[in-house]
């Protein structure tokens, strides 16, 4: 099979924001106890923070992380989380059925995101608290001094405010499942005053408000038209999420899902064209795809923790998915459809960052490994910065029950200007190899390959394991080349693909 791609320097279809490459930190099972936080690790720096999972994290140049939920904040009191660890309240989470120590809170993520080279993405609780504790906490983190809250920072060891710019307001209020869950009206209504209290503070602030959980809810999209009526003018972005899993066992179907992502992005993108016309407004609303993944590996294991008869376990092995090779060409095709649609995705966030439908795992007093979707994410977050391109593809197409007929060959392409280089990041998701020629004359007809990395593997099941770290890892590719301008490649079936090319 045979396919054409085409790029040119001058079919763009937006300057990436860096912050498409974001993850999250949950207070949800081992993300922050034995995940990012372990005091008697022997990696432990002199705040309990392992360096093995920092060293990891900045392998993964994550610009921004969303913190502490999820649905944990939405019944979560963000003034347990300050003052000396020894008089921090011990509180019961209704969102996981587990305890919270709370000896992680604002300071300790603030001085872990230092460390791991990363900005705060803070989410406030609207569930079951809502305007005054969203104000105080924006206090707490941003006022210099000379405040009730700011000062009480400055009193618990932090001189310097945060200045944290990006504030989600709330976590899926559309879903029955959530602490304190409103209809649109309600929220709506609430994350507006919440909105204008905030930007009273600051007019710079970056305000998220929740959109839709998932494309299946029953209010989607009407959630969206309404809340924005409430709020357009008052908010940067809305947020949007959504896992895939392959609960049928059915691969061809399994890799389409990614076209329901795109058509979910379109449809709210509509609906944030409609409103803006609706409010004669200039101002352009954008999407916070702030939660993002594979999901569905772990369900039967968590049904068994959360169904069992430990009452209310402190950070327990929930949500550990162990990913395998099937999943790295499925993260691999979100992150191309956030590329493509650049232009109005603007803030993603993978969720989450460790332990938790994570890339990164460890062994509570052991090892840190990266899971097979590490790769696709750390390929796209540490290359994928500057102009998406706007390819034309041309090739095979493989029919599905999810999309109809796809695209065999999936590819998103990033033309960084500073450094000369275009990366196309490519997914064969046929079971059949791909001859693909890319057309690269609209950049002269001098290119050279700098980097060709290359995933496949005989078992679409294969996972990385701590005794297996390894199993599933990129190699360096072979074969490809350039001359006059044409870059010729082929794409194994089932494989993932990543070609920098000087130009």
């Amino acid at each position: 099979m045979k396919a054409t791609v085409t790029a040119h320097p001058r079919f763009v279809v937006s300057e990436i924001d860096p912050r498409l490459y974001g993850s999250f930190i949950e207070h949800l099972g081992r993300a922050v106890y034995t995940g990012i936080y372990e005091p008697g690790h022997s990696t432990a720096d002199s705040d309990g923070m392992r360096k093995d999972v920092i060293d990891l994290v900045k392998e993964l140049d994550v610009p921004v992380v969303r913190y502490p939920g999820g649905n944990f904040v939405s019944a979560y009191n963000w003034e347990d989380g300050i003052g000396p660890k020894d008089e921090r309240p011990v509180r019961l989470d209704l969102a996981w059925h587990t305890s919270e120590s709370n000896e992680v809170g604002i300071h300790e993520f603030a001085d872990w995101c230092v460390s791991a080279n990363t900005e705060m993405m803070l989410a406030v609780n609207l569930g079951s608290r809502g305007l005054d504790e969203a104000r105080n906490f924006l206090e707490y983190t941003n006022h210099p001094g000379g405040s009730y809250w700011s000062d009480l920072r400055i009193k618990n060891g932090r001189k310097e405010p945060w200045d944290v710019k990006l504030w989600c307001l709330g976590n899926e209020m559309d879903g029955p499942w959530q602490i304190g869950h409103k209809t649109a009206d309600e929220y709506g209504r609430l994350a507006h005053e919440t909105a204008k209290a905030l930007r009273s503070f600051d007019k710079s602030l970056e305000l998220i408000v929740c959109g839709s959980s998932n494309a299946k809810m029953p209010t989607y999209p009407e959630w969206e038209a309404t809340v924005l009526d409430h709020t357009y003018n008052e908010v940067d972005y809305i947020s949007l999420h959504m896992y895939f899993d392959n609960e049928a066992n059915d691969t061809p179907n399994y890799l389409a899902m990614s076209e329901k992502l795109d058509a979910y992005i379109v449809s709210v993108s509509g609906v944030i064209d409609y409103i803006k016309a609706k409010k004669r407004s200039s101002k352009q609303v954008y999407i916070s795809f702030d939660e993002w993944n594979v999901w569905y590996h772990s369900k039967e294991q968590d049904k068994k923790i959360l169904g069992g008869n430990d009452g209310w376990p402190f950070a327990p092995p929930l949500l550990e998915d162990i990913y395998n090779f099937e999943d790295v060409l499925q993260v691999g095709l979100i992150i191309n459809t956030f590329i493509r649609r650049s232009n109005v995705v603007r803030i993603a966030c993978l969720a989450q960052l460790v332990n938790v439908i994570a890339p990164i795992m460890t062994a509570p007093g052991g090892a840190a490994w990266r899971q097979t979707i590490f790769y696709p994410f750390m390929f796209a977050s540490r290359f994928g910065r500057g102009k998406a391109l706007d390819l034309n593809v041309d090739g095979p197409t493989y029919p599905t029950k999810v999309a109809g007929d796809i695209s065999s060959l999936d590819v998103s392409a990033v033309n960084d200007e500073a450094t000369g280089h275009v990366t196309f990041f490519v997914v064969n998701r046929s079971d059949k190899t791909v001859e693909a020629e890319f057309d690269l004359t609209g950049f002269g007809d001098r290119a050279e390959i700098v980097d060709f990395q290359v995933m496949t593997h005989g078992n679409l099941k294969a996972v990385n394991t701590e005794a297996n770290m390894m199993e599933v890892a990129p190699r360096k590719g072979e074969g490809a080349s350039v001359s006059a301008g044409r870059l010729l490649a082929d794409f194994a079936a089932y494989s993932y693909q990543m070609i920098r090319v000087k130009v």
